[in-house]
């Protein structure tokens, strides 16, 4: 097979993938739209939910899940803007720098229900927190962390060295050079992973369905050591009553929530990666 042939063929091999993919996502996203537009008004919105879900609406589980994911946000940003800025900045060392690489990958790597596993025997059962919301924002910022470190790190390692060394010709110590040249120059990429992050955890149902959330019965948690209700996990109860039209029903609806409460987090990464690049 000639160069020309075989360039054709890998041309149109990846279009056809892309295609697929595309097609595959308008269809789901389409089916959640179908079956779940009927669902959405008003009072499903901006009320509570009745007969374990399968009457009223998703006021609380739509509050629980942007609490926890909040939450999970503010504890993990400042952990890895720190560990980006010091992985960046001050780790010299190849080994420790390889190192370091591995241990984030690995963390990355790791199933959200290990994390589950995680909250669970060592919050729970240890520690005796109970089922507490914030527990489940613990662990939810463990596994978003990996995501934000990586993606900060990228963006500022891609500033220009020769911005440091004008900064460190203009006699700022290395604090100031990293707070009025490094932040400013990379602080939108590491907002555009965090959003990232967010758009991902408030899906998530394994890290959080048995030390965090409850699945009927809770409105808006009193303190720290309280469960909320999420939308995935009241999706999940949902399901279950497969049988009962009204909780399908109820189902797709809160399913659609779901969808473009990810979709918003994702356009804002979408948005925050756009300002870098222009």
């Amino acid at each position: 097979m000639s160069r020309k042939s075989k360039n054709v063929l890998f041309h149109t091999i990846s279009w056809l993938s892309v295609i697929s993919t595309s097609l595959i996502l308008i269809f789901i996203i389409g089916l959640i739209i179908w079956n779940g537009i009927g669902a959405i008004n008003f009072d499903f919105l901006f009320t509570s939910s009745r007969n374990f879900g399968a009457e009223g609406g998703i006021l609380y589980q739509i509050l629980g899940s942007i609490l926890i994911v909040c939450v999970a946000a503010l504890i993990s940003f400042p952990i890895a803007l720190g560990t980006a800025i010091y992985k960046s900045e001050y780790l010299k060392n190849k080994f420790l720098k390889k190192l370091s690489d591995i241990l984030i990958y690995s963390l990355n790597a790791i199933p959200s229900i290990i994390y589950g596993v995680f909250g669970l025997v060592f919050f729970v059962n240890i520690l005796h927190t109970g089922i507490s919301w914030f527990v489940g924002s613990i662990i939810l910022s463990f596994m978003i962390l990996p995501t934000i470190v990586l993606a900060t790190y990228q963006s500022i390692n891609s500033i220009p060295q020769i911005y440091r060394e004008s900064a460190t010709a203009l006699s700022l110590t290395k604090w100031e050079v990293i707070w009025k040249v490094i932040l400013p120059q990379g602080i939108d990429g590491a907002v555009s992973s965090l959003f990232i992050g967010i758009a991902r955890a408030i899906g998530e149902t394994a890290p959080i369905m048995f030390i965090a959330t409850a699945f009927s019965g809770v409105d808006v948690p009193g303190s720290l050591f309280e469960p909320v209700v999420t939308l995935p996990t009241h999706i999940l109860a949902l399901a279950q009553q497969a049988t009962n039209q009204n909780a399908l029903q109820n189902a797709w609806g809160a399913s659609l929530v779901l969808l473009f409460l990810v979709m918003l987090f994702s356009i804002a990464a979408l948005s925050s990666r756009l300002k870098i690049s222009s």
